[in-house]
């Protein structure tokens, strides 16, 4: 009873406390908040990570010729476009990079994904180019299979001028075929994009490790020789002795850069056949007249070379030279990741050093088209109108530039001035209600009106008497005229 009545005393308290109600409510919406997941209140930072950047409209121009000289290279060519993903199997690197390797050692981006994969982002096109080659059963093509590829590459490495962990490459490769006279093409073809892309103090460094059985002979020599002067390298080079001892010639520092310069050559201990081929590759260079020398200290620094190996620089008056690419054999690489034994050669280009070169000379980057008409509106209905104007002039191939969302004629006009359009399209509201449109010739001074319908057809008239004339330069009208 005693329990009965205390709780209803409790009740009847409630009823008469809409203040303790509101309080009840608070409480379990305050339980009801900490039972809920915290939501993180980080602060967002607005920038790129560091060594990645975005790339700018200022900037396209240069990317625009760029990414075109490439494409016309890859028609000419003959090669055909390859895409392969962002994200592959780390251990594909691990295997054709090589593990002494610093991009396998010290500059892969590898995590685990939630199934348990242990993937890498794409430090370079190759690899994942020759598992593509194997995995969709490509060896059953006409040789030499010829792939292009292009796109971003990632890489843990210290930013600088150039250097970016986020950077873009182009990739040409030649499946099939193991004449030295592929290896000269290669070469052709590099210096034939570079050229097309206004860069001209050009050299290639060329030289030959041979076989992975006769380098093997001269990693021995070529580590006896460092052991015994060890404590002149420097301390990442004391480290790649024990795993990568070719690597040590590859050292860009200048006390490195000394003492391998008195090192054993490779071209001292090619097989026959690795001598043979790079003396016809030399032949067919010296017949294409093309710029190279032969750079004994030259080993590219990646596990998969085979034969020849090459280099793209750039030099400026001073004799400082700047690395745009390089390439070179990889006859046993489709074999070691499980492939039939397919010869293969191919070169990567540096897209960011690249243009940092165009930059640095100066060349003139690509100019985007320039649109020839202008259409300006005034009012709703002019606006509506002009919207199927502007599309039926775009169908035509007509490049026109527009400021549908300017409602003043004048700021309207203003900017087709700016742009030297040779023609200007007025539609106001009594336009649209014609169904007409003013056609003002910019070059002449001269203006009609037409029926909508007939509005192509003058726009191509007045055009194409304007290219008749040749260069001539619109009038400029001044805020008074546009009023």
């Amino acid at each position: 009873m005693t329990q009965k009545k205390s709780a209803k005393k409790v009740e009847v308290k409630k009823e008469k406390s809409p203040a303790a109600k509101k309080s009840v409510a608070k409480k379990s919406v305050v339980k009801k908040n900490l039972s809920a997941p915290e939501v993180s209140q980080e602060e967002i930072l607005l920038q790129a990570l560091r060594g990645m950047r975005d790339i700018l409209p200022d900037e396209q121009p240069y990317w625009e010729r760029v990414r075109r000289a490439l494409s016309h290279a890859q028609q000419e060519y003959g090669f055909q476009r390859i895409d392969t993903p962002l994200v592959e199997f780390a251990h594909l690197f691990t295997r054709s990079v090589g593990t002494g390797t610093d991009i396998v050692d010290k500059e892969m981006y590898i995590f685990n994904t939630r199934g348990g994969d242990r993937v890498a982002l794409r430090p370079e096109f190759t690899a994942g180019i020759a598992r593509a080659f194997i995995q969709h059963g490509m060896s059953v093509l006409s040789k030499p299979v010829k792939l292009f590829s292009m796109g971003p590459v990632y890489r843990y490495d210290r930013p600088q001028e150039g250097r970016y962990r986020e950077f873009y490459q182009a990739n040409f490769d030649m499946f099939g075929e193991s004449d030295p006279i592929l290896d000269a093409q290669t070469i052709q073809l590099a210096y034939r994009v570079v050229q097309q892309l206004g860069l001209k103090n050009i050299e290639f460094q060329v030289n030959s490790i041979g076989t992975a059985e006769s380098r093997k002979e001269y990693s021995k020599a070529l580590v006896r020789f460092l052991e015994s002067q060890k404590h002149k390298l420097c301390q990442n080079c004391r480290e790649r002795l024990a795993t990568n001892p070719m690597r040590v010639l590859d050292c860009k520092e200048d006390k490195c850069i000394q003492l391998t310069a008195q090192a054993p050559q490779s071209l001292d201990y090619l097989d026959q056949e690795s001598r043979e081929h790079f003396k016809r590759l030399l032949e067919y260079l010296d017949e294409l007249d093309l710029p190279y020398a032969i750079n004994t200290r030259l080993v590219r620094g990646l596990d998969y070379y085979t034969k020849t190996v090459f280099e793209i620089w750039s030099g400026d008056q001073e004799g400082k030279k700047y690395s745009l690419g390089g390439g070179g054999r990889y006859d046993g690489l489709i074999e070691s990741l499980g492939g039939e034994a397919t010869p293969a050669i191919g070169f990567g280009l540096g897209l960011d050093r690249v243009i940092l070169e165009m930059k640095r000379t100066q060349v003139k980057p690509y100019e985007l088209p320039k649109p020839r008409v202008f259409l300006a509106q005034l009012g709703d209905m002019a606006k509506k109108k002009s919207l199927r104007i502007f599309s039926d002039l775009e169908k035509s191939s007509i490049l026109v530039a527009e400021s549908f969302g300017r409602g003043s004629l004048k700021s309207q006009l203003r900017v087709a001035n700016r742009l030297g359009v040779e023609i200007t399209i007025i539609i106001g509201q009594k336009e649209a209600l014609d169904e007409t449109a003013i056609v003002k010739d910019m070059i002449s001074g001269t203006q009609e009106t037409v029926t909508q319908p007939k509005l192509v057809d003058a726009v191509k008239k007045i055009l194409k008497s304007n290219a008749a004339l040749g260069p001539v330069m619109p009038i400029v009208h001044t805020d008074d005229d546009e009023e």
